[in-house]
């Protein structure tokens, strides 16, 4: 009987552990030399794209990130909100909360796919999801951010349907707790949520998406009590009451334009641009990270660095629940 029970603890040991690493298999089966030896020069191809692209705009930089994080979101990294909408089906990029994302994402995405398969070593052997992947990485170092490996070997997903984005993606009105709780359904934590916000250290925002914290934030408070009296008005300027909404403005009033840990300075001083920024420093349980970061660049760093490549991880496609597109935008 001892036995018995000794065996059945064993087996119910195993089993438990096994549950755990279930959602993890995919992901583990990703390595930064997945494409070794079936398409070796991939990543120089993905770089000289977004170089390109880089050179053409600057805006190639904001998009590719937001549509790298807003994909991994919604149904795993997995190119999903790339796919262009059917008469039978209202894709991802059609929802509301996608309509922002810039052209010039998904246009990098599509010229890396076309450079790719025009090696006749690499023809549709590299997934798009992997490609986003890959620009992300390499818009985050031309604009001063830190270079890191990228693992790679995602598939590209079978599905793309606007229902899916509903409530997945973060509000600019979010508290700590809305924020912690959606990122950790993905496995990140309060310092990979507040280290993947630096992506708003580039980059804009539509005035409509914060009129409210300098027009009428409540009864009490027209502007948001929280916001820097000087940069509200700045803000007021720039957005005047009735704008057209779309008007957009710098997300970083000091360098927008460069990759760096001024967000965290700007939070300091009350110049984060959305009430979701501006938590991360008025929260006493994540003040402390924003004031590392704020002081210590290389730290920062590293934590971006960690958190973009859990971030990859999401929701990753592999073996029969994916495959290679041969057009990012439409399915096989």
């Amino acid at each position: 009987m001892g036995r018995l029970n000794l065996l059945m603890s064993v087996l119910l040991s195993i089993f438990s552990v096994s549950i755990v690493l279930l959602p993890n298999l995919a992901s583990a089966q990703l390595k930064t030399n997945y494409y070794a030896n079936i398409c070796p020069n991939v990543e120089s191809i993905v770089r000289n794209v977004v170089n390109q692209k880089f050179k053409q705009t600057f805006v190639t930089v904001p998009a590719v990130l937001r549509l790298f994080f807003h994909d991994c979101f919604v149904e795993g990294c997995d190119a999903s909100v790339i796919v262009s909408s059917t008469p039978g089906n209202t894709a991802e990029k059609d929802h509301s909360d996608n309509l922002s994302l810039a052209g010039d994402g998904f246009d990098t995405v599509i010229k890396a796919k076309a450079a790719v398969d025009s090696n006749s070593r690499c023809k549709n052997k590299v997934s798009c999801a992997d490609i986003l992947a890959l620009a992300t990485r390499d818009v985050i170092q031309l604009s001063g951010g830190p270079w890191y490996p990228v693992e790679l070997g995602r598939l590209d997903g079978f599905t793309s349907k606007a229902s899916n984005v509903e409530g997945k993606l973060p509000k600019p009105t979010f508290n700590l707790n809305q924020l912690n709780s959606m990122f950790a359904s993905h496995g990140l934590t309060q310092a990979d949520m507040i280290a993947l916000s630096a992506a708003h250290s580039v980059g804009f925002s539509h005035c409509g998406k914060f009129s409210n914290r300098i027009y009428n934030f409540s009864p009490q408070n027209l502007i948001d009590p929280t916001l820097n009296k000087q940069y509200a008005a700045q803000l007021q300027g720039m957005c005047p009451r009735n704008v057209d909404p779309r008007i957009a403005i710098d997300m970083d009033p000091k360098t927008p334009r460069t990759f760096d840990n001024n967000y965290y300075k700007n939070l300091q001083q009350g110049m984060g641009l959305f009430t979701s920024d501006q938590v991360l420093y008025t929260d006493k349980r994540s003040r402390g990270t924003v004031d590392l970061w704020a002081s210590n660049s290389k730290s920062f760093q590293n934590a971006f660095t960690t958190a973009m490549t859990k971030l990859g991880r999401v929701g990753v496609k592999t073996g029969r629940n994916g495959n290679i597109r041969f057009d990012c935008g439409r399915m096989n």
